[in-house]
């Protein structure tokens, strides 16, 4: 499945309606600081900080890409649930991963404490995980 990567810097209609199904599918505990869904996607599109993945043009995962100067956090990921379990987040991390080093930084990983999902992901990628503060 060719999943295109992209910061998304403006959301058309359509990605609009995708990033909703992507965060409508999420858990509540995913959205920490954030009220929901729609101030995460409002926000990280404000500050261009939203990485998606695309498949024949739709959105299928989505998360929020902090960039610093030597580090960049991944955290927020998301993947529509009829989609899952295709390596849909493993390519966003991936192609995360590689833009920080095109960069200079490094990436880590940045989830609540005991997620055991990212855990697995970050061990996958051999990337650090930070623990979200709440």
């Amino acid at each position: 499945m060719p999943i295109i990567v992209e910061l998304l810097n403006e959301a058309t209609y359509q990605d609009q309606q995708d990033l909703q199904k992507i965060f409508r599918d999420a858990p509540q505990w995913l959205f920490a600081p954030f009220s929901g869904g729609e101030q995460l996607i409002e926000t990280s599109l404000r500050e261009g900080s939203l990485i998606a993945g695309r498949f024949n043009d739709r959105l299928l995962g989505a998360a929020r890409l902090m960039r610093q100067p030597h580090v960049w956090h991944l955290s927020h990921l998301c993947v529509r649930k009829v989609t899952r379990r295709r390596g849909v987040a493993e390519r966003l991390a991936r192609e995360a991963q590689a833009m920080a080093a095109r960069s200079g930084a490094t990436l880590h990983l940045l989830a609540p404490a005991g997620h055991l999902q990212a855990q697995a992901l970050a061990a996958k990628l051999n990337v650090p995980l930070d623990v979200l503060s709440q």
